[in-house]
């Protein structure tokens, strides 16, 4: 049995569950060092090629995330909550490589058919990327292991099956109150970081060095992000309190706008690696969380009136 995903999710994920079920934003991150658990931490094993459940213990935080979800989902249909609603509950997993878009459940659409942008309520959306309804945690589970082997890997001297691409799989659940005919929409980011890493250290040339320049300038850019938001003295010491933050510095920080700084409730997993000879990885890693704990979100739930129809 897995015991540290096992308490991971319980301590710190399932609370985003239950916030999500009740109309407010979420977002899981895992951010480390190449080689150091972050796609085990999120996606784990625990499913064949085809996405079928072979062993449930060794699965990561999104399919534990989506089994809770149907899980809740099914007991206010059943009428263990007294609650009126129906729901609609559809998926989008895309990853960000060399800084370019890619619909994972759709490979056959063209990053230049994706953009990101803001709604008419300013929620950050992908426009051109195709959702898929989630009728089942099955089907749920399939797109999650098919989508998944269609991310960009790679092999570096640090990490055999290292992915070159950050990947954001999403839950977006639209619930309508049957008694007043509010609508209520949430959606669910989980996401793995590509790990941050050192050319040097990894063997990178050629194209993989490409990539890592790219990796490292998203993940740089989501730290000026995490800097801009966390950082107090830099608040008090602008003109009315407040700071710039470059989230148009990549594609990765406008995607999560609304995670960091914004409307979700947001969790960063830090993933780091025992070994001595990564020390300064693992402070930096260190570092970058402790920087994160001090952006204050400001989370709110999603109702409209039943006349709009925009989506988060």
């Amino acid at each position: 049995m897995n015991i540290v995903l096992q308490e991971t999710y319980r301590l710190c994920v399932a609370p985003l569950v239950q916030g999500f079920l009740d109309g407010y934003n979420a977002t899981v991150l895992a951010y480390g060092q190449t080689g150091t658990g972050k796609t085990h931490t999120m996606a784990g094993s625990g499913f064949d090629a085809r996405g079928r459940e072979k062993n449930g213990e060794m699965q990561g935080i999104i399919p534990r995330v989506i089994k809770a979800v149907f899980k809740k989902l099914q007991q206010e249909e059943s009428g263990d909550n007294q609650r009126r609603s129906d729901h609609t509950l559809r998926i989008e997993y895309v990853e960000i490589y060399n800084e370019e878009l890619r619909d994972l459940l759709h490979p056959e659409t063209t990053s230049k058919q994706l953009a990101i942008r803001e709604d008419g309520e300013g929620n950050i959306v992908i426009a051109g990327v195709k959702s898929e309804p989630a009728d089942s945690k099955e089907t749920v589970f399939r797109h999650l292991v098919v989508g998944g082997a269609s991310r960009v890997t790679g092999s570096t001297l640090m990490n055999e099956h290292s992915s070159r691409s950050h990947a954001i799989f999403s839950l977006l659940l639209e619930q309508r109150d049957l008694t007043s005919g509010t609508r209520r929409f949430s959606k669910f980011h989980l996401v793995d970081l590509a790990g941050s890493e050192r050319a040097k250290r990894t063997g990178a040339v050629a194209g993989r060095f490409k990539e890592s320049v790219n990796i490292n300038q998203g993940l740089l850019a989501l730290g000026n992000v995490i800097s801009a938001l966390g950082d107090d003295k830099r608040r008090i010491g602008t003109a009315g309190g407040t700071v710039h933050v470059p989230y148009r510095d990549s594609k990765l920080t406008r995607l999560l706008q609304d995670s960091l700084g914004g409307n979700a409730r947001t969790l960063m997993i830090a993933c780091v690696s025992p070994a001595s000879v990564n020390f300064e990885e693992t402070l930096n890693t260190l570092k970058y969380a402790n920087r994160a704990k001090n952006i204050k979100n400001k989370p709110i739930v999603n109702d409209r009136v039943a006349s709009e129809e925009h989506h988060p």
